[in-house]
């Protein structure tokens, strides 16, 4: 019997089929969510799997046929299409103190989808910069494009014990999430994860068409590993 490495901690895709570790494959949901809309939110508790499937998502529109191999999605798969990538982990700080280090960690990231898309010195602040850039990615690919974005509330749960700070944080990303209805015209997919259900921070209200399937139960196994599964 050949034995296989347990991915624990292990949350990039690629990593865990490159280097051989065991993977429940969770590739069948795809399809279901490529043929319901968009964009989606999805709530789990910490340490449920929700990044390694966003990882997933990341590598399939990325067009890597390579590592999906053998895997459900490959069964009627046939393009293989590379699209814009715009992949945001907020969960990359350990602690967000104040607004300001949310809009410089924000900062960095945009400035590096601009250095691959160009920039528009008339885009002055972080939100308009992001849809700028969507914008131009579409434009210039000819493709429209992808947005992950993993542990959205990281910088609410953060702030929480400071309601002076959380305010602004949420003021804040209430603008930077609302681009994602002002660009879906150049939008193929968008997903975004978290901890804490969107109704209940109030960050959502410009984004109304979001399509939350942490309750919908053909959804119930997307993370995680199930009873069945571990059987």
């Amino acid at each position: 019997m050949t034995t296989r490495k347990l991915p624990i901690g292990v949350q990039d895709f690629a990593s865990i089929r490159e280097d051989g570790y065991l993977y429940i494959d969770k590739t069948a949901h795809i399809e279901k969510l490529l043929s319901s809309g968009k964009p989606y939110f999805l709530a789990r508790p910490r340490r449920f799997g929700k990044s390694l499937f966003l990882s997933t998502l990341k590598y399939y529109f990325m067009g890597r046929k390579d590592l999906f191999q053998g895997l459900t999605v490959d069964k009627y798969e046939k393009d293989w299409i590379e699209y814009p990538m715009f992949y945001i982990d907020l969960n990359t700080s350990g602690y967000y103190n104040d607004v300001d280090e949310l809009k410089s960690i924000l900062n960095t990231m945009i400035g590096r989808f601009e250095d691959q898309w160009g920039t528009d010195e008339r885009e002055e602040t972080i939100p308009d910069r992001f849809k700028g850039v969507i914008s131009r990615a579409c434009e210039k690919s000819g493709k429209k494009v992808v947005v992950l974005i993993d542990e959205y509330d990281k910088p609410l749960i953060s702030t929480m014990d400071d309601p002076l700070v959380y305010e602004k944080v949420r003021n804040f990303l209430k603008g930077f999430y609302g681009v994602l209805k002002a660009a879906d015209l150049h939008i193929r997919f968008a997903m975004l994860t978290g901890v804490t259900k969107f109704s209940k921070v109030s960050v959502f209200s410009d984004l109304n068409q979001l399509n939350e399937i942490g309750m919908d139960r053909q959804y119930s196994e997307i993370c995680g590993i199930s009873e069945k599964e571990l059987l």
